[in-house]
């Protein structure tokens, strides 16, 4: 269900395996019950959120007070997060960004618009795969609901195995992992990577030759040349 990766007096970094719930549908976090058992906290707080079929890195704080300064740093856009994804089909662009306002479209569906009023911002660069399939490296810029699978549909790549965008693909599980994240806390800056090849919960595509290269080109995604975004 999770991995501890990183336990600091304030927070955890845990790895959130994939399909599971940050909340159970009565909104009772049962995920971070389960984690409070295994770190000894009585209650832990999210500052941010995982979508179920999502894997990788998810912050949660461990008294009020940490709570505050990390929500606060979500807010203010001070916090880069950085995902893996595989997606179906040769992308309409290789690298890019990808910018408009989210609307809900049918069910659980949401759709991406040509306004810009409140626009989800999310910038990829991209590498071979296995055929027919797309590795991204992505830096979302907002946080809104299926950011990024969104954004990967209207490339013309929709999420391998994905059962909303891409309802066609069979796959192991949904191919989104929160790879890495870049945060302030206190006056210092904390990096951190979860690299899905290292657990074999995380699904098997992640291992292919090809897409593990593409992977090893990214080990430190803060530092690679990401064009400038106007805030």
């Amino acid at each position: 269900m999770f991995d501890i990766l990183y336990s600091h007096a304030d927070f955890l970094i845990i790895n959130k395996h994939p399909d599971v719930s940050v909340h159970k549908d009565d909104g009772d976090t049962m995920l971070l019950q389960d984690v409070g058992q295994q770190s000894g906290d009585s209650q832990l707080y999210l500052v941010h959120r995982l979508d179920k079929m999502t894997s990788g890195i998810l912050l949660l704080a461990r008294n009020a007070s940490a709570a505050s300064e990390l929500s606060k740093a979500f807010a203010d856009r001070a916090v880069a997060k950085f995902y893996l994804a595989l997606g179906s089909k040769k992308p309409k662009k290789k690298q890019g960004l990808v910018s408009g306002d989210m609307e809900r479209s049918r069910r659980s569906a949401w759709k991406l618009m040509p306004s810009q009023h409140n626009p989800a911002v999310t910038q990829f660069f991209s590498a071979a795969a296995e055929p027919g399939e797309r590795l991204y490296l992505c830096k979302p810029h907002t946080g809104k609901t299926h950011q990024i699978r969104v954004a990967l549909k209207s490339v013309g790549s929709a999420i391998v195995g994905d059962p909303i965008y891409n309802p066609g693909s069979s796959a192991d599980r949904g191919y989104l992992h929160a790879f890495a994240l870049r945060f302030p806390y206190q006056g210092e800056i904390y990096s951190w990577v979860c690299d899905p090849r290292q657990y074999n919960a995380l699904g098997e595509k992640w291992h292919s030759v090809i897409v593990s290269q593409g992977i090893d080109a990214w080990l430190e995604p803060w530092s690679l040349s990401w064009p400038s975004v106007k805030k």
